[in-house]
């Protein structure tokens, strides 16, 4: 198998939204596009599937290592190997991939987090980072773009948090602020033990509110010059913010199921953005 095999094999297995956008881009930004996505995979695998924390350290010690052999030419991993040659066509920054790394870990350092500042911090390494390298490799010529790539990224991470509660608390974690639950009276027992109520719907609707503020805030920023260039960016987008509007529709149950859109319409709803433009 090809590294570039190896990557496509990754994306395609874990059933994300993004694997839906990539459809429609030219093959090499494609090629570049997967490899990185792989890349998150591997190292988001390395927290949530492994149960001996010192093992997921010392696992994402040697990924730490192996970007930096990467920029040295020196990868020895398929993901590494597939990513590579793209380095230098689209300016990614070895910074922006030790930031993933960086936010994998925090994962391992804490399950709380006491304000909307300090999940930001989380936000920006899981999600921003990975939103500005995209962007990269889509194609920039406006600096503004990668503003927008970074507050998109935000946006779909909001989403994240608030469709995965209930599968999060299961492993542990509570990604809200708790000066936010303390706001709306929910104590983390309630969430830990699914108890969905008035007031968890209330807190709810707040997360949702800020998550919509934060895409419109985005292709606020997106310059018309860069537009058809971050169409996969869009296409993600749409599928996302489906996603939050269906939690939102469907009264925030989501302490005991995951709400989430079928392929086809995935593949519709990014089909219907391309062709918008």
């Amino acid at each position: 198998m090809s590294p570039d095999d190896y990557c496509q094999q990754k994306t395609a297995q874990s059933g994300s939204s993004f694997y839906y956008s990539f459809l429609f881009l030219p093959t090499e930004r494609r090629r570049a596009i997967t490899a990185l996505y792989a890349f998150c995979r591997e190292v988001d695998d390395t927290v949530d599937e492994c149960t001996d924390e010192s093992i997921a350290r010392i696992k994402l010690a040697w990924w730490r290592k192996e970007i930096s052999s990467m920029y040295a030419g020196q990868q020895t991993h398929p993901v590494t190997q597939a990513l590579q040659p793209h380095i230098a066509p689209y300016n990614l920054k070895e910074e922006h991939l030790q930031a993933i790394i960086d936010g994998m870990e925090m994962d391992l350092n804490q399950t709380r987090y006491l304000d909307y500042t300090a999940l930001s911090k989380y936000c920006w390494h899981v999600a921003s980072v990975v939103g500005i390298l995209s962007a990269s490799i889509f194609g920039v010529t406006n600096p503004q773009t990668l503003q927008f790539a970074e507050k998109l990224g935000l946006a779909f991470q909001l989403t994240n948090i608030i469709r995965d509660v209930g599968e999060d608390a299961r492993k542990g974690r509570i990604y809200l602020p708790i000066n936010e639950l303390q706001q709306f009276n929910v104590t983390a027992a309630d969430i830990l033990n699914s108890k969905h109520s008035e007031k968890f719907e209330q807190l709810m609707a707040f997360q949702a509110a800020r998550a919509q503020t934060a895409y419109d805030e985005a292709y606020a920023l997106l310059p018309k010059e860069d537009r058809r260039a971050q169409r996969p960016g869009l296409m993600m987008a749409a599928i996302y913010r489906t996603v939050l509007t269906e939690v939102q529709a469907d009264g925030y149950h989501v302490l005991n199921q995951r709400i989430s859109l079928t392929p086809l319409r995935k593949l519709w709803l990014a089909w219907k953005t391309y062709i918008r433009g």
